[in-house]
C-alpha cells in the first residue's frame, strides 16, 4: 500500500511540476536556474520513468519561486496560488447571498474545464429545467434569484455543450415522479407547463448524451445530500445558504466513492431515464 501511495505521490508531484513550468512561460532551462537546479535533473524530475520526489529543499525552493505551496505539490490539497483565496484548512464554508454563490460556481466550474463534474441536485438539476419552472422554484426567494438562477442554469447548459465537458448526475426517481404528478413543491404548477418541462428535459439529455449523464436511484435505498464534485479540484456541499466546500484530496476521494456508489445503486441508467420520463408524460397526460 506505502509504495502505490508513493508512486501517486510521484505522480501527482511530476504533472504539477509540468503545470507550473508551463505557468511561469520559462523554458525549462531557465526554470531550473531559477530554483537552483541543474536542466537535466529537472528533466529526470518530469520524467514518466521517474519514480522518486526531489529532495525537500527543491520542492520548497519550486514553492516559495512559483507561488504554490508544497502541499499542492505533493498533492495532499488541491488548492495551489499562494493568495488571498487560500485556505489552508481541508474544508471551507462559503456563506453568502445568491449572487455571490453563482459566481463561486460558476468560476469552480471553469477551474475544472476537462475534468468529470459529479453532480447531485437539491431537486431536478436547474440545467434541464425550462425558463418557467426554474421562475416558479424560486419564486419566493427575491425578485433577483429567479433571474440568477436562469443565467446560471444557462452557463451550465453552455458549459456542457463544449467537446471536452463530462458531467454525471445523480438523483431520486421520486423527485422526478413528484414533478411529474404535481406532488411536493410542484402542487400548484400546471400540468401542462410540467408536461412541456419534460419535453424539454427529454429533448436536452438526447443533444447532451453522453456528455452529460443522469442517472436515478430510489431515496427508500439509498440518499444523498445536494452536493458537487469538481473533478478533483474540490467538492462543494449544498446547505440551503451556504455550500461546505472540502479541498483536500482524501475528502474528494471519499465523496468520489459516495458518489460512485449511488451510481452503482442506480435503478436507471441514463438511457432508460429518457425511456422513464416518455412513460411519466404518458401517464399524466
Amino acid at each position: 500500500m506505502a509504495v502505490t501511495r508513493r508512486d501517486e505521490t510521484v505522480e501527482i508531484f511530476r504533472e504539477r511540476l509540468d503545470e507550473v513550468i508551463r505557468q511561469s512561460g520559462l523554458r525549462r532551462s531557465a526554470f531550473a536556474r531559477r530554483i537552483g537546479i541543474d536542466r537535466s535533473t529537472l528533466t529526470q524530475l518530469l520524467s514518466a520513468a521517474n519514480d522518486r520526489l526531489p529532495r525537500a529543499e527543491t520542492i520548497a525552493a519550486i514553492a516559495a519561486d512559483q507561488q504554490v505551496s508544497v502541499d499542492w505539490l505533493l498533492g495532499l490539497t488541491q488548492e495551489g496560488p499562494l493568495s488571498a483565496d487560500l485556505m489552508p484548512q481541508p474544508f471551507e464554508i462559503e456563506v453568502g447571498g445568491d449572487m455571490h454563490q453563482d459566481e463561486r460556481l460558476q468560476r469552480w466550474h471553469a477551474e475544472a474545464a476537462g475534468y468529470k463534474i459529479r453532480y447531485v441536485p437539491a431537486s431536478l438539476p436547474d440545467l434541464l429545467k425550462s425558463e418557467p419552472v426554474i421562475r416558479y422554484e424560486y419564486r419566493e426567494q427575491g425578485a433577483g434569484v429567479p433571474q440568477a438562477r436562469l443565467e446560471e442554469a444557462g452557463a451550465r447548459l453552455a458549459y456542457l455543450r463544449r467537446p471536452e465537458t463530462d458531467m454525471e448526475v445523480c438523483s431520486t426517481i421520486q423527485s422526478v415522479e413528484d414533478f411529474a404528478r404535481g406532488h411536493s413543491q410542484w402542487t400548484d404548477l400546471p400540468r401542462a407547463e410540467r408536461k412541456r418541462a419534460m419535453s424539454v428535459m427529454i429533448e436536452r439529455l438526447e443533444e447532451l448524451y453522453p456528455t452529460l449523464r443522469w442517472f436515478l436511484f430510489d431515496r427508500r435505498t439509498r440518499y444523498s445530500v445536494p452536493l458537487t464534485i469538481f473533478g478533483p479540484k474540490r467538492a462543494a456541499i449544498y446547505m440551503g445558504n451556504m455550500y461546505f466546500v472540502l479541498n483536500s484530496t482524501e475528502h474528494i476521494r471519499l465523496l468520489t466513492r459516495h458518489f460512485d456508489e449511488l451510481i452503482r445503486a442506480a435503478a436507471l441508467q441514463p438511457r432508460d431515464t429518457i425511456e422513464f420520463l416518455r412513460n411519466l408524460m404518458k401517464e399524466t397526460a
